[in-house]
């Protein structure tokens, strides 16, 4: 036994002596490991979302919902600074001019994330999103079979290739308007325009832009 004896404030007039008991150390030590493995193990799989949202705005399906939504934040971020956007490096000096850079590139942003929408069909993006609202919010996300197929044989039903969003705007960027000259004509003969003539799935990708409401 180990015996140490202390006075506390809290405690006036009283003696205190700790005590130690080896054994009694190495028993409590032994269950207490037992019940901290027990415990890990019970709590694999669970986390807490922390929200100050009240129930009417979000019920706890939708703050698990929203706080899924986050990888789009992250995904707009990312686009913003590096892949498609690169709003860095900013070349101003002026407060005003800085903002009006940053409110650019959100508002090419706010562009993007509706062709993106409306491009879904087009793309590997999966077309059911109707299946969000329904299937159970905590369980991991699985893709619609259309768009597992999509992703296996990377071309539509109708053949053509799927696109990422790059790819499909770069397949867009072919569409050009041409001033044209006659063959073997003077410098000085007038010119007329010709402009090239639209794929099928480049005419169904800017239908689908005519469709975007904002």
């Amino acid at each position: 036994m180990a015996l140490f004896e202390l006075t506390h404030p809290e405690y006036p007039g009283e003696r205190l002596v700790a005590c130690r008991n080896p054994e009694l150390a190495r028993l409590r030590a032994h269950k207490r490991e037992s019940l901290l493995q027990a415990t890990e193990a019970a709590l694999d799989g669970l986390y807490i979302i922390r929200t100050s949202l009240p129930v009417a705005q979000a019920d706890d399906a939708q703050c698990v919902l929203y706080y899924k939504q986050l990888a789009q934040v992250e995904r707009g971020f990312r686009s913003m600074k590096s892949v498609d956007l690169h709003v860095r490096p900013i070349h101003h000096r002026l407060a005003e001019r800085v903002r009006a850079h940053i409110f650019l590139c959100m508002l090419v942003y706010y562009v993007e994330w509706h062709l993106r929408e409306a491009w879904r069909e087009l793309m590997f993006a999966d077309e059911d999103q109707a299946a969000k609202a329904t299937r159970d919010p905590v369980a991991p996300a699985k893709r619609s079979a259309a768009a597992q197929r999509k992703a296996s044989t990377r071309t539509l039903d109708d053949g053509t290739p799927v696109h990422s969003f790059s790819t499909l705007l770069s397949e867009l960027s072919t569409i050009v308007r041409n001033t044209s000259r006659t063959p073997g004509a003077d410098a000085d003969a007038p010119t007329f325009e010709l402009t090239t003539v639209a794929t099928a799935q480049q005419q169904r990708a800017l239908e689908l832009v005519r469709q975007i409401t904002v």
